[in-house]
């Protein structure tokens, strides 16, 4: 993982390996420094090292007793301000924490840009 605090940084939470490496790839493709995370104890402890990060993208289903949605509500409180993306290929989730976006899994790489601009945007 590279980052560059001139590119906007993103967290990427997601349990699966491969999953969350071709998501930190695509968030390099498109301009962004990704830091990564496989659970919510890891993100939760990224974010409160990183105050650079601009936004948690978030798959719902995660080992551990906090689920991505829960995570998100968790950051949100921590962090005020940050941006939200929740990600699932089972669950349509109604109320993303922060007034975020929900993109359902499998998403293409520019649903995925579109999600972040509207998301970084805002703040």
């Amino acid at each position: 993982m590279t980052t560059n605090h001139l590119k906007p940084a993103i967290l990427v939470v997601e349990d699966e390996a491969l999953i969350r490496m071709a998501a930190a790839d695509t968030l390099e493709d498109l301009g962004f420094s990704p830091y990564e995370a496989c659970d919510a104890s890891e993100a939760l402890s990224l974010l409160s090292s990183h105050p650079e990060i601009e936004l948690i993208f978030t798959d719902v289903n995660m080992p551990g007793a906090m689920d991505g949605v829960a995570l998100a509500r968790r950051a949100c409180q921590q962090r005020p301000g940050l941006g939200v993306i929740v990600t699932s290929a089972k669950e349509r989730v109604g109320l993303v924490p922060g007034g975020g976006t929900f993109l359902p899994k499998p998403y293409r790489p520019q649903q995925l840009a579109e999600a972040l601009k509207r998301n970084i945007s805002r703040h």
